[in-house]
């Protein structure tokens, strides 16, 4: 199964936008717990993830890519 990295990006830009309202649900759901904090720091994590890849499978982004 192959799939044209546009739809691929248009995806992971669609989950990038999910994670980041998840997290700013969290944080203002939050009254600052441990707990909260480190889901927050997880979902951000996975959202920088998600746009690193953005990054990669754009073909105006990999030329950018200081990695």
């Amino acid at each position: 199964m192959s799939a044209d990295p546009a739809a691929i990006v248009e995806r992971l830009r669609a989950i990038e936008d999910e994670l980041r309202d998840l997290a700013y649900d969290r944080l203002r759901e939050s009254v600052d717990t441990g707990t909260v904090l480190a889901e927050e720091r997880r979902i951000h994590q996975a959202r920088r993830a998600i746009e690193k890849a953005i990054r990669l499978l754009s073909p105006e982004g990999a030329a950018e890519d200081p990695e």
